[in-house]
């Protein structure tokens, strides 16, 4: 792809997707569901994942890098497939480029108003939930609201889905140890605040009893881009491009089931 601006013969907004690995495919397949007529840039950050155990000051250093090379390929629009990094650098972000930049946060508002026993329980990584933006999100649609929050960070969630394992025994255990004590504390929602956890949405289905609720927000981080896209038109050969900075190896073999029924093509990145 060097040299290459993704779309720019066809015209159209290219939208462009950042992860710190596999965990924002799951954005981009809402996306490529709702705007199959955009051609999507994704950059799988995974040489240094995860982000969620970094500092803010390295979060906002890559993220800025790695947002000046998708800008470089003719990028229009940016999600920031990555709770971590939106929490961190969502607000660097739109001061410095002037395009629309949308981000991710944990549900907290909805999951604060359907929770029936007032306890809800946010799963995201240790940067997100230590981010001040995480902390107004709390207060205002939370703690003011009578309604606790019990924050667990998972990064083993993480470390699985990277590794390609989202299902069977090893999965199984470490959903089942982060969840049991959850329901104990009387948790009725469950909030995945880190795209990642989205692909072991299933084994965590199976652990919550009948009842419990569990919210994640990829479809409406589609539905806002789709709100904020620039009117240029689409791409006439609208085109799915997937990138990492690690190894190429767990894409190949992990994408075409992350994202089933999706056309894609994989090339090396430059970063």
């Amino acid at each position: 792809m060097a040299g290459e601006k993704v779309g720019e013969p066809l015209g159209g907004t290219v939208i462009g997707v950042i992860d710190s690995g596999l965990g924002g495919l799951s954005v981009l397949k809402e996306i490529h569901a709702l705007l199959p007529g955009n051609s999507v840039l994704y950059f799988g950050d995974s040489q240094w994942c995860p982000y969620g155990s970094k500092s803010p000051e390295v979060i906002q250093r890559r993220v800025l890098t790695v947002t000046d090379y998708l800008l470089s390929k003719g990028v229009g629009l940016l999600v920031v497939g990555c709770n971590s990094a939106t929490i961190h650098a969502i607000e660097l972000l739109r001061s410095t480029y002037p395009i629309p930049i949308v981000g991710m946060e944990p549900a907290v508002k909805p999951a604060a108003e359907s929770s029936k026993t007032g306890v809800v329980a946010v799963l995201a990584t240790e940067a997100s939930i230590a981010g001040e933006k995480f902390h107004q999100l709390a207060d205002f649609h939370a703690r003011q609201k009578g309604v606790r929050l019990i924050t667990q960070p998972c990064p083993e969630f993480v470390e699985l889905v990277e590794r390609g394992i989202l299902d069977g025994p090893e999965v199984e255990l470490a959903v089942s140890n982060i969840i049991t004590p959850l329901l104990d504390g009387g948790a009725d929602v469950f909030v995945l605040g880190c795209t990642h956890y989205l692909f072991l949405k299933p084994v965590i289905e199976s652990v919550l009893p009948e009842g419990t609720k569990l919210i994640e927000t990829g479809n409406a981080v589609a539905r806002r881009v789709q709100a904020v896209l620039p009117r240029a038109g689409t791409t006439r050969n609208a085109e799915v491009f997937i990138e990492t900075s690690g190894s190429m190896d767990i894409y190949r073999t992990l994408a075409p089931r992350l994202l089933p029924g999706v056309g894609f093509e994989m090339r090396a990145s430059e970063l």
